[in-house]
């Protein structure tokens, strides 16, 4: 540095030996071969500048380069699904034991064959998904037809062929090519809802299998232009029709015939309980009768599966007004206790052939349910019963009635614990159908020492004056 005429030195910035030369400090001499000290600061903040930009490009490069490989796999695993849940909804029935199926559904608990319900059913739990059936020939088992078919069974819809409507469909009679008659269920298009309740049948239907329940046949594509439901054709029409309806002037039912539908619809809907399934819509207009007035249960759009460790399910407004639990007003739940009670407003129809709500008669009375209530706990019975079955002349028939309707009384309660389960309900109902076989001059015991098949609910209270009646020798 001193020989190149430099004066030699220390800076205390870089904290290293500094030539200071006339032109600017310079490392080791002033002869113009080192790099001078601004440089070095220049080249060190150019080098960091690049590091700095070249880290950051290669970052963006890696992270394109991860999600488009992401993207690449999700769309092959996509297709991969897509082709197994194709394959499945191809599958010509639903398993029959408690093994894995398909579409999403597990079968978690298998029931035994019992002498109330004659159960052999897996219960299904709610599906994890649900699965594309679009060009599948099948869906959990049942056909799935094309719209032009079924416009030609029915006539394109004819109104001629309108069997009845309510409140998610139109329903109407059919005739498929190979001569099966069939009831087509049309959803309202400005049903909002009628994409889930489409599915929820379906789902049900196919499952569920039970000489009570209405036959599913098949559906269309959830995709099709509409949402169409093909089920048995049940030719009797309601039990609403034969009770206060188009069919009641014509063909009064007997008491015994109302019994054995009260039986049937309460033995459905035990299976259906025991299944894991509510229905939440039971009322006359939903129990259909064939030639033989056996009862066919039907309309599953607002059912619901419900797990085993859980005893309700919340649920938006719905029901009927008349069948509607109490219960649910204050709660906004729906339980199996919520069938049981819409059924206790059916036993009411089947003894006083009155439908549920109606605006003509008292106010007090417009409720039928309030009405039978009322009647049952004043013991002003022979208010209810429809005089058409001749309840005064008929002194079996009698004790029969008020057994069922003690039985409806139990089903009402407000208190959900204080109402029987649907099992119970079978149990008492089957007992009181066993005294239309016997002999008239059986000996009726007094109801408070009768055996369980014949009595009321043994662990209920007596809650209306009825439950005291002593029955005597039938002479």
């Amino acid at each position: 540095c001193s020989r190149s005429g430099g004066a030699c030195g220390y800076d205390p910035n870089l904290k290293k030996f500094t030539c200071y030369c006339a032109d600017g400090p310079n490392e080791s001499n002033c002869n113009g071969n080192d790099t001078g000290i601004s440089d070095i600061q220049k080249t060190g903040k150019s080098s960091r500048k690049t590091v700095l930009i070249g880290v950051l490009v290669g970052g963006i490069g890696l992270f394109a380069l991860l999600a488009c490989s992401s993207l690449i796999i999700i769309r092959r695993r996509r297709r991969q699904y897509s082709s197994q849940a194709q394959s499945k909804d191809l599958g010509h029935g639903p398993p029959s034991s408690g093994l894995s199926s398909n579409n999403g559904f597990r079968y978690s608990q298998e029931f035994t064959t019992s002498p109330s319900t004659n159960l052999s059913q897996s219960i299904p739990s709610y599906p994890s998904s649900k699965s594309d059936f679009d060009g599948a020939s099948f869906y959990y088992g049942v056909k799935i037809f094309s719209n032009a078919e079924l416009e030609e069974a029915t006539e394109n819809f004819s109104e001629s062929r309108e069997l009845g409507d309510g409140g998610f469909g139109t329903v109407y009679y059919g005739k498929l090519h190979d001569g099966q008659l069939v009831a087509v269920k049309r959803l309202y298009e400005s049903n909002y809802k009628r994409m889930g309740q489409f599915m929820n049948e379906v789902e049900i239907l196919a499952r569920l299998r039970h000489k009570y329940l209405v036959t599913l046949y098949g559906c269309t594509s959830k995709r099709s232009k509409e949402l169409l439901l093909v089920y048995e054709y049940i030719p009797n029409g309601t039990v609403a029709d034969h009770l206060h309806g188009k069919h009641a002037k014509s063909n009064i039912l007997p008491w015994s015939t109302r019994l054995n539908i009260a039986v049937q619809t309460a033995e459905a809907l035990a299976f259906l309980h025991n299944s894991d399934v509510i229905h939440r819509d039971v009322k006359t207009t939903n129990i259909l009768l064939d030639n033989d007035f056996q009862v066919k249960v039907a309309d599953f759009g607002l059912s619901r599966l419900f797990p085993n460790d859980v005893t309700h399910v919340s649920t938006a407004p719905q029901g009927t007004p008349g069948y509607v639990d109490p219960e649910y007003y204050k709660s906004y739940r729906l339980t199996e206790k919520s069938d049981v009670y819409s059924f206790g407003v059916v036993l009411a129809e089947l003894i006083s052939s009155k439908p549920a709500v109606d605006i003509t008669r008292h106010r007090h009375d417009i409720n039928l349910a309030t009405m039978a209530v009322d009647r049952i706990r004043k013991n002003a019975l022979h208010e209810l019963v429809d005089p058409a079955l001749g309840y005064h002349e008929d002194y079996v028939m009698q004790q029969m009635v008020k057994l069922v309707a003690e039985l409806a009384f139990q089903c009402l309660q407000e208190d959900v614990d204080m109402r029987p389960c649907m099992e119970e309900v079978l149990k008492s109902l089957r007992g009181i159908q066993k005294q239309i076989t016997s002999s008239l001059k059986q000996v009726v015991v007094d109801i408070q020492e009768s055996d369980e098949d014949i009595g009321l609910l043994k662990n209920a209270p007596p809650i209306s004056p009825e439950t005291e009646v002593n029955y005597k020798t039938v002479r």
